[in-house]
């Protein structure tokens, strides 16, 4: 009798831990289910794909400028005046990954991607920004050293790459690079 009060006790808490255990991908999808947000770099600006934001030397876009800050179509023609050394962004499509939409502008001056970042990406918890932080600016450094979207994804942000390679390879496309 004592022995089968032992194994009861023992297989009943075993049940509890193993229903109170609660694993990284299991708050996520309740954050994802309830609405998850994503975020643009304040560096980066809010404006439409088809605003006409200035863009400075160093390739990024003036934010002094506002507007609607969605795209009907995931483009971006924006730059400055016609010429080889004029720089123009282009957004790529915004891919819907597991854990939120992902989109990834490129700024390309004299036929070279100067610049790449992702505008648009999960951060909807802790574990997200905390793995975005690391990923998104490999990723960036990544495409501008290697001049298109044959890149390494980032170890721990698989999801998150694909959908950033898949965004890049669209803004390429956009650029006809």
């Amino acid at each position: 009798m004592r022995r089968i009060t032992l194994w009861a006790l023992s297989t009943l808490t075993t049940l509890v831990l193993l229903f109170s255990y609660h694993t990284s991908t299991g708050g996520s999808s309740t954050a994802l289910a309830a609405g998850s947000s994503v975020q643009a770099p304040a560096a980066a600006g809010t404006g439409s794909a088809t605003s006409s934001s200035g863009t400075t030397d160093s390739g990024t876009t003036d934010s002094g400028s506002s507007s609607s800050g969605s795209s009907s179509s995931g483009t971006a023609d924006s730059g400055t005046s016609s010429g080889s050394t004029a720089s123009k962004t282009y957004d790529g499509d915004t891919v819907q990954t597991r854990w939120g939409p992902v989109q990834v502008r490129i700024t390309v001056a004299g036929g070279k991607i100067t610049a790449s970042e992702a505008v648009v990406y999960p951060n909807g918890n802790r574990e997200d920004e905390q793995i975005n932080s690391f990923a998104l600016p490999v990723l960036n450094q990544e495409v501008v050293s290697a001049q298109s979207a044959n890149i390494d994804m980032v170890s721990g942000a698989t999801v998150t790459s694909e959908g950033y390679l898949t965004s890049l390879q669209s803004a390429i496309d956009q650029a006809h690079l």
